[in-house]
């Protein structure tokens, strides 16, 4: 790879194609230029190398150099020649991969199961279980009605009971799923469960369904296995899902490596940076249908997709879990209900619209807090310990022992945040972004804020396989754009007034300075990018900053777009019940942040 200079790499989405150049500049990876066009996997067109072709001849426009010949990819047969030394891809067009998972008990090998699944890149259209309460022809009707990619079929720890696993194999010989694409091709099914039943599961569905067989995802109670199902259904999403979409077969040939499911390549940058760095990570992908939430909290890697949350065709599902006083509680102005319902079904009905007053501007991202809140829920109900499992604990706490299951998630231990999607990397002030970040994911302690510029989180995952020092140059250099630092102290409730923390704050140009965080206020505290400094943040006797109750915490941070926020309102967030004393609340903070409260 040292002689790798110049690299082509595309993600297909639902609706968009993105294309970006990435080429080597003295002993560095930059990303020279981007291009997009309409995806084009469906009709009238049913080739994915349309949308790709277009994103690229964009790409030659503005980067002045030949990548394209002959209606394809041209690769380098001379250095500093036209062509490119590497072509990747990322695909999210079609719908994705999208699974139907099945598990014995829903709250335990299922959830191994869904897990495994999501962080594969799919979504997960249904999880079955023995105990999900559906009677078996409900499981069946249920399962034609899908017409999933692949199924993933998983249960029973290894050398246990084979009944009920077996079960579920015959649920899913009995609904005799179609799949999406291809036809006349058999259902891809990856069994991970009890190894002892690998011989009856395959006599029972081998020859009406394409199987494939993998070590037990929960092959003990005390251990998830996950990896070996994950690399099936990557597998299997190459050589059956995308062979049979339009145009990937072609554009297979092109790649230099194969290509990978759009949220999986996002999974994969995430953990490459948590474990360069060695730190926990939290990243969102909020689009008009989904919301994606990925952690790294320890080795542990873990994605959710909501797939009911999204800011445009989804965006009254938001409306519907959240309720309108949810939503309504953000605006900082007195709402009217009525109207925010008609604004938000009209977003639903013309998705592609934006925003043409500041007032609909401020309902949106009042809209995106709700999808971050209930999707980093949904989250937090999977990124958890395993089910089943005692834990070891002292003789004083023996006898309260009890089931793990407790979420992996800590706020406190978390290094940074990462949004994108368009409402939060196309916001008109970064300010903004960072407001929607903190009042969505309620970050605690100290903890870093930044934007994909114009995601291209997804290439450079793919990329990151292959090359993982380029990759994350350009990560760092050209994909995020760092907002700045949030600082939360945790604590009891306290007095309006009442001082939660006192901060010295050294930047590395010019003076120091001290601070005060007050109990529901917020104080935005200017670094610009390329700065930083280091914060000695004091916390009251009650108050938690990262290292304990009363504990000094001595910090440095970098500068961004939005510089260090000194947040004052506690966990949970909670705004006051009278309309009056939220609006004048909200109006302040949005002032702290210089923004226009719409009236």
């Amino acid at each position: 790879m040292e002689k790798t200079t110049r690299i082509l790499a595309t993600d297909c989405g639902s609706t968009t194609t993105k294309a970006i150049l990435i080429e080597k500049e003295a002993d560095e990876y930059r990303l020279q230029v981007r291009g997009e066009a309409p995806t084009t996997v469906e009709s009238p067109f049913d080739d994915v190398t349309i949308g790709v072709i277009n994103a690229v001849t964009e790409v030659e426009e503005l980067a002045g150099v030949k990548v394209l010949e002959n209606g394809k990819i041209k690769k380098r047969d001379k250095p500093q020649g036209d062509g490119v030394d590497i072509y990747l891809s990322t695909s999210s067009a079609g719908g994705g991969l999208q699974m139907v998972v099945a598990g014995v008990v829903r709250r335990m090998t299922a959830e191994s199961a869904e897990r495994a699944a999501l962080g594969a890149g799919a979504i997960v259209m249904d999880v079955m279980a023995i105990d999900d309460m559906r009677k078996e022809y409900e499981r069946i009707t249920r399962m034609r009605h899908l017409r999933p990619d692949i199924i993933l079929l998983s249960g029973g720890i290894d050398g246990g009971t084979k009944s009920h696993v077996m079960g579920l194999a015959e649920t899913i010989l009995a609904a005799d799923p179609k799949p999406r694409f291809g036809i006349g091709f058999k259902l891809p099914v990856v069994y991970a469960g009890n190894a002892a039943a690998q011989k009856d599961v395959s006599d029972l569905i081998g020859e009406r369904l394409d199987l494939k067989i993998v070590a037990n995802i929960r092959p003990v109670l005390e251990r998830e296995n996950l990896q070996p199902a994950r690399d099936a259904i990557h597998e299997v999403f190459l050589t059956h899902v995308m062979s049979h979409a339009p145009g990937y077969d072609r554009l297979m040939t092109w790649t230099d490596r194969d290509i990978m499911s759009t949220p999986h390549a996002v999974g994969i940058i995430m953990q490459t940076i948590a474990k360069e760095e060695e730190i926990d990570v939290l990243g969102v992908d909020i689009g008009g249908a989904t919301t994606d939430i990925f952690s790294v909290f320890g080795d542990t890697f873990n994605r959710t997709v909501s797939a009911n949350l999204g800011m445009s065709y989804s965006v009254c599902n938001v409306l519907l879990e959240a309720g309108i006083e949810n939503i309504v509680r953000w605006l900082p102005f007195a709402p009217d209900q009525k109207d925010i319902k008609n604004r938000l079904r009209n977003k639903m009905i013309r998705p592609t619209t934006i925003p043409q007053t500041m007032e609909d501007l401020i309902v949106e991202q009042a809209t995106a807090r709700e999808a971050l809140r209930l999707a980093f829920i949904h989250h937090g109900m999977l990124a958890v310990g395993l089910k089943g499992v005692m834990v070891q604990r002292t003789i004083a706490d023996a006898f309260a022992q009890k089931m793990t299951g407790q979420s992996i998630i800590n706020m406190m231990a978390l290094s940074i945040i990462v949004g994108s999607g368009g409402t939060l990397s196309h916001a008109p002030s970064r300010n903004q972004a960072a407001f929607m970040m903190i009042d969505g994911f309620q970050p605690e302690g100290v903890t870093e804020l930044a934007v994909d510029s114009i995601f291209m989180m997804p290439q450079l995952g793919v990329l990151s396989k292959v090359m993982p020092e380029a990759a994350m140059q350009v990560f760092r250099r050209d994909c995020l754009i760092y907002l700045g630092s949030c600082v939360v102290p945790v604590g009891p409730p306290a007095k309006d007034g009442a001082r939660l923390a006192k901060v010295e704050f050294a930047p590395s140009s010019g003076p120091a300075r001290s601070c005060k965080i007050i109990k529901d206020e917020i104080t935005v505290i200017p670094l610009p990018s390329g700065e930083a400094a280091e914060l000695i943040i004091t916390p009251g006797r009650k108050y938690n900053v990262g290292a304990g109750a009363g504990v000094q915490v001595t910090a440095k941070v970098r500068g961004g777009e939005v510089g260090v926020v000194l947040d004052g309102r506690n966990r949970p967030l909670r705004l006051p019940e009278n309309d009056e004393e939220r609006i004048a609340k909200l109006r302040k903070w949005y002032g702290a942040f210089n923004l226009p409260t719409g009236e």
